[in-house]
């Protein structure tokens, strides 16, 4: 059995594979059948049909066989085939007495219409077909037009349109829930894509803090050792004591950060908190021993949510980096965290005049306040690839909140980030909401 089936299955697929093979055997089969049906004489009341009781003429069998040769082209041009074996049927149904099976392949035909078209058009050609076919058979037929014979044409050509249109709607069905189940994949894919696309993004934002910060850090306290180390070795121990806590703590967010894409059941696993308003205080220290004066107004830092509490971090963290980067000597800073209705504000504010040599295509410092706001305007270093403001814009849009970024009138840079009590996260960047000057650091 199980031999068999497998052979009707190879058969099956050989002919799906070969539909003009498959089309010239259905032809052959349906000759063969309209030539033993034009061999019955339909019955004349009071008994069956009888077979060998007639023998078709000629001009039968060439109708035959023109209308079962046009069925070998009903894929490729189906209504010209309805069109040929119909006419057919009719002159033999006109011409003949009695008339042979032509009518055969009219059905056949009319079925691949009604498979390969829309209802509307199905219903309109199995109706004229059905009509055209049946009529001439009333009329022309020598037997009553009430007779067996003609509603048996008439029962076949309604059915074979109704079959026809059946075997349509449910390659449509089968069709359409092919398509969703391969747009349900490939949607399942894009948002896999999509969710570690974001998990990436995300990452290489703490990178980027983590580093931008330490690093700038222990680059300034390192420069403070080297020059005081040979006049001043007490404040260079100092310094250099600053080097090894700045590289301690970035090596441990490192450390958490990275932790994340461990996969499960890996040992050491994080579990340290992520970095928040709670400890703003010790962030603001180390600006403090890298000579930063830094003044802080922060309120309601233990009651924000986790990502806000981070964003509202990180974006102080990478404002103050920048500013003791680039905003040059003699420079001030000021944070402050407000809590405004359903939002909370965080600014940070510098009256730095920037450092020509340090800011990608800066012009010349000095001339009036204009100028001096121009000139307050201090871009990323160009190995740091320019990443900190398009990295809090990020950050900020990610919760639905927005972040505008752009020197002070009279010299300075300013830092405003509005960001939500509750966290949107997966809003669509909104357009202008950060870097408003197109200033990136």
């Amino acid at each position: 059995m199980t031999t068999l089936s497998s052979g009707f299955a190879r058969a099956r697929r050989w002919l799906r594979g070969h539909p003009l093979a498959f089309d010239a055997a259905l032809a052959f089969g349906t000759l063969a059948a309209m030539i033993c049906g034009s061999f019955t004489a339909p019955g004349d009341g009071h008994g069956p049909p009888a077979f060998g009781a007639r023998t078709p003429e000629l001009f039968s069998v060439l109708l035959m066989t023109l209308s079962a040769a046009a069925l070998v082209l009903r894929r490729r041009r189906p209504m010209q085939v309805l069109a040929v074996t119909g006419a057919l049927s009719v002159v033999e149904y006109v011409l003949m007495e009695p008339p042979a099976p032509v009518v055969m392949g009219t059905v056949i035909a009319l079925y691949t219409v009604a498979s390969r078209t829309d209802r509307p058009t199905t219903w309109r050609v199995g109706l004229l077909t059905t009509v055209a076919v049946t009529a001439t058979a009333m009329l022309f037929g020598s037997t009553p037009w009430y007779s067996q014979e003609n509603f048996a044409v008439f029962a076949w050509t309604g059915l074979a349109g109704a079959a026809g249109d059946a075997v349509r709607s449910r390659r449509a069905f089968v069709d359409a829930i092919r398509e969703r189940a391969e747009r349900a994949e490939r949607t399942r894919e894009e948002e896999a894509r999509r969710r570690v696309a974001e998990e990436r993004l995300r990452i290489a934002r703490d990178l980027h803090d983590v580093v931008a910060h330490h690093i700038a850090l222990v680059n300034v306290q390192a420069g403070v050792a080297a020059h005081v180390m040979d006049k001043r070795p007490d404040q260079a121990k100092e310094a250099l004591a600053h080097v090894r806590d700045a590289s301690r703590s970035a090596l441990n967010e490192l450390r958490v950060t990275v932790g994340l894409l461990r996969q499960q059941g890996d040992p050491e696993a994080p579990t340290e908190p992520a970095p928040g308003l709670a400890v703003l205080g010790e962030l603001v220290d180390t600006f403090r021993n890298a000579g930063l004066p830094v003044e802080v107004a922060c309120a309601d830092r233990d009651r924000l949510p986790a990502a806000v509490d981070l964003a509202a971090y990180r974006v102080i963290q990478e404002a103050l980096t920048n500013v003791r980067k680039h905003a040059g000597a003699a420079v001030r800073a000021e944070v402050s965290v407000v809590r405004v209705g359903a939002t909370v504000e965080v600014t940070v504010l510098d009256n730095g005049r920037g450092s020509a040599g340090r800011r990608p295509g800066a012009g010349p410092v000095g001339g009036d306040a204009h100028a001096g706001a121009g000139a307050g305007v201090y871009g990323e270093e160009p190995e740091s690839g320019g990443h900190g403001l398009v990295g809090m814009r990020e950050r900020v849009t990610a919760l639905g909140g927005a972040l505008t970024a752009g020197p002070r009138y009279g010299g300075g840079f300013r830092v405003h980030a509005i960001l939500p009590v509750e966290a949107r996260t997966g809003e669509p960047e909104r357009p202008g909401t950060a870097g408003g000057t197109g200033i990136r650091r």
